[in-house]
């Protein structure tokens, strides 16, 4: 197996928790892992990028060069957008629709979707409402989580599994909080995926 997955979004939302979920799944497989981060956490809102790399084989370099990502998982789509460069021609875009306006001269939303409908294999979730309607409005990482887990090659039960450990010292709740956020993301994703497939 080998899976290079570009991460993306904006301080605070979760983007590193998903990097180090799937990076412990690839562990428990006995994959070797290896992970870049680009990111200015102090700087709340400013841009979260996260190069993870998962072989069955040893792995040289942590940066993925430019046409290579199996994946690109971006909780913002400007985000998702401008990592396109680095997807491979059979690779998938799992994003949430939702925008982070942390700029004064952000794109037009409906520009940005209607640019994102365009590629050939995108998973287009409205993570935030997804989270807000299931009461788990802080899990918006986990619902996107959970929907990219349709295209990534892990068993669902195994990412969950991994899910629950993460947030085990948090407590019980947050535990079954993030659990759910996860399968109504799996949901969604399995939907879209295989709306996709009817269709064509």
């Amino acid at each position: 197996m080998k899976l290079d997955i570009i991460l993306s979004g904006v301080g605070g939302q979760g983007i590193l928790s998903i990097a180090a979920i799937i990076g412990e799944a690839a562990l428990r497989k006995g994959l070797h892992v290896k992970q870049a981060e680009v990111h200015g956490m102090s700087q709340r809102g400013g841009d979260v990028q996260s190069n993870l790399r998962l072989s069955s084989s040893p792995i040289h370099s942590d940066l993925i060069p430019k046409g290579k990502a199996g994946a690109i998982l971006a909780l913002e789509p400007m985000e998702a957008l401008r990592y396109l460069p680095y997807l491979s021609d059979g690779g998938w875009i799992v994003t949430n629709a939702a925008p982070f306006v942390n700029i004064p001269n952000y794109p037009d939303h409906t520009a940005l979707l209607d640019a994102l409908r365009t590629q050939p294999r995108v998973i287009l979730i409205d993570a935030d409402a997804l989270a807000k309607e299931n009461s788990v409005p802080r899990a918006v990482n986990m619902v996107l989580l959970g929907a990219a887990s349709v295209v990534l090659g892990f068993d669902a039960e195994l990412l969950e599994a991994v899910v629950a450990d993460f947030f085990a010292s948090k407590g019980d709740r947050i535990v079954e909080m993030n659990r759910l956020a996860f399968r109504v993301g799996r949901e969604a994703g399995e939907h879209q995926v295989n709306s996709a497939a009817h269709a064509k």
